[in-house]
C-alpha cells in the first residue's frame, strides 16, 4: 500500500512540474524602432531634421508567433494606424518577414523583402554563441533570464528567455537558448521586440503553412548580395545589411 502511495505521489509531482511548462502556444511581439535615434546618425541634413520633427519617436509594429516543440511560425501581426509622415517615410525594414523554423529538420525558411526585391531564404538553423548573464526580469508573466550574443561579427544582441517555455526559438530566426526568447534588443538597430502576451493554445497544422515568395537564396548568398548592393551607402547601408541578416 505504501509503495503504491509513493508511486502515486511521484506521478502527481511529475505531472505538476510538467504542467508549469508551456510547450505550445501563440505569442504577440511588439517591435519598436527608435526612429529619432536612427536619424541622429544622419545629423546635419536639414531634410532629416525636418522629418524628425514630424515623426513620432518610435515606429511600432506587431508580429505573431505560433509554436510547438517541433516548429515555429513568425509573421506580421495586427496593423497599427500610422500618421501621414510615418506612411511617407515607410513602414520600416523587415516588416514583411515571414520565418518558419523547423527544429526536427534543422531548417529555417524565410520570406524577406529588401525594398522592391523579394527573397525566399532556406538554410540550417542559426548557431549563436550566447553568454548567460545574472539579470532576470518578468515578461508577459514569465520569468526570463538574460543572455547576450553577436551577429554580423560585431552587432551586439541582448535576449531574455523563458525557461518555462522550453522551445529554443524567438523573433525572426533567433534562438538556441534553453527557452523561448520573449524580449530581444539590438542596440545598433535601436530596435526591441517584446512579448506582450503568451496564449497557451494548440496551433493548427495550417498555422505552419509556408509559401515561398521571391528569389531562392541561402543566408550567406543573400548577405553577400545585399552587402555589395549597399556598399556605397555608408553607415545607412551597413544598417540595412544588418536588418537583412535578422
Amino acid at each position: 500500500m505504501k509503495r503504491h502511495l509513493l508511486i502515486y505521489l511521484f506521478l502527481l509531482v511529475a505531472t505538476a512540474a510538467n504542467a508549469q511548462h508551456t510547450l505550445a502556444g501563440k505569442i504577440e511581439y511588439e517591435r519598436r524602432v527608435n526612429m529619432h535615434a536612427q536619424m541622429a546618425e544622419m545629423e546635419g541634413n536639414a531634410w532629416v531634421e525636418k522629418m524628425k520633427a514630424q515623426l513620432p519617436k518610435f515606429n511600432t509594429t506587431y508580429f505573431d508567433m505560433v509554436f510547438d516543440t517541433n516548429r515555429i511560425m513568425y509573421k506580421p501581426g495586427r496593423e497599427v494606424t500610422e500618421n501621414a509622415a510615418m506612411k511617407m517615410f515607410g513602414s520600416g525594414p523587415a516588416t514583411q518577414n515571414v520565418v518558419l523554423t523547423d527544429f526536427h529538420a534543422n531548417k529555417v525558411k524565410a520570406n524577406k523583402a529588401v525594398f522592391d526585391q523579394k527573397f525566399s531564404v532556406e538554410d540550417t538553423l542559426r548557431v549563436m554563441e550566447w553568454k548567460e548573464k545574472d539579470e532576470i526580469r518578468t515578461i508577459a508573466n514569465f520569468k526570463c533570464r538574460k543572455a547576450v550574443g553577436i551577429i554580423c561579427d560585431s552587432v551586439y544582441v541582448v535576449a531574455f528567455y523563458a525557461e518555462d517555455i522550453p522551445v529554443a526559438g524567438g523573433p525572426e530566426s533567433f534562438g538556441g537558448l534553453p527557452g523561448m526568447i520573449l524580449e530581444l534588443a539590438i542596440p545598433r538597430l535601436h530596435t526591441t521586440w517584446v512579448a506582450t502576451k503568451v496564449d497557451v493554445v494548440a496551433p493548427k497544422a495550417e498555422d505552419f503553412d509556408f509559401s515561398e515568395k521571391g528569389k531562392k537564396v541561402n543566408s550567406a548568398s543573400l548577405y553577400e548580395s545585399v552587402s555589395e548592393s549597399f556598399r556605397k551607402w555608408g553607415a545607412m547601408g551597413t544598417r540595412q545589411v544588418w536588418w537583412v541578416a535578422l
